[in-house]
């Protein structure tokens, strides 16, 4: 584009136009999916989490470990602020 100045508005217009829909494809194939909420996509990990995906398929045992776990941790957690609400503002 360094002619700019023999282009026509149309033609630097179009090639604008052209330049942002090839950003925009190569930010929906690099990036996240447009329109995906930041909220469905904790949601998403938040689930993925506490089912324990990332651990040994084969392994039942950590699979199962793993969850109850996980499912300990928040409740303790839960309790924890609950009981430190209720303490502190007393």
């Amino acid at each position: 584009m360094a002619d700019d100045h023999n282009q026509t508005p149309q033609t630097r217009q179009d090639a604008r136009q052209k330049e942002a829909e090839q950003v925009l494809r190569r930010v929906e194939m690099e990036g996240e999916a447009i329109g995906m909420s930041s909220f469905a996509r904790t949601a998403n990990k938040a689930k993925d989490h506490f089912a324990a995906g990332d651990t040994d398929a084969d392994d039942p045992i950590e699979k199962w470990g793993t969850r109850i776990g996980r499912g300990a941790g928040a409740i303790f957690a839960i309790i924890l602020v609950i009981w430190l609400v209720d303490h502190f503002t007393r």
